[in-house]
């Protein structure tokens, strides 16, 4: 991402958590992603979680726990649309995720794209409250505001409880 924000023509903003991060390793090449375009990580059904940022790694664990499909949105700014749409057309309901403010946040552009596009489905988002956060841990914070793997699970589970009944398989995105 930041070789991306770094080789991009124009202004770019990459923000990034506190402390160590999760998923790709750090590489030796300076290959971009192409921008406003996320990726499908897990492939499951009824409902998908949209992950931005660092929340991706505990959404995967969640998506893998309840056979949910889990999306890596990547990208704010420019928001992937035809991914959320097809996203949408194709699940019950969607659960944003992010660490940062719900007010506001990418979640709500999420939902405004649905809005100005018909779409009816289902929202549920997660991320921190839109107040003062106190001095703690990353990993406190984020389980407090209940978007770690746990909080999530349970978030869930609580907007959709038949999902606790038995999970279809789900498979690997490619």
């Amino acid at each position: 991402m930041l070789s991306t924000g770094l080789q991009h023509p124009g202004p770019a903003a990459v923000r990034y958590p506190r402390g160590t991060g999760t998923g790709i390793a750090a590489g030796t090449d300076l290959s971009t992603l192409p921008i406003g375009k996320g990726e499908l990580r897990l492939q499951g059904s009824r409902i998908a979680l949209l992950a931005f940022g660092s929340t991706v790694s505990a959404a995967e664990q969640v998506g893998r726990e309840l056979g949910l499909s889990v999306v890596n949105m990547r990208f704010i700014k420019p928001l992937d649309r035809e991914l959320v749409l097809a996203t949408a057309a194709g699940h019950e309901g969607l659960v944003t995720i992010e660490d940062n403010v719900v007010a506001g946040g990418a979640g709500s552009g999420v939902g405004e794209l649905l809005n100005a596009e018909g779409v009816l489905r289902p929202i549920l988002h997660l991320g921190l409250p839109d107040s003062y956060q106190h001095h703690a841990s990353r990993e406190d914070l984020l389980a407090e505001a209940g978007i770690d793997a746990a909080g999530i699970r349970a978030a869930v589970l609580k907007r959709w409880p038949q999902l606790a009944v038995g999970s279809p398989p789900l498979s690997a995105a490619g």
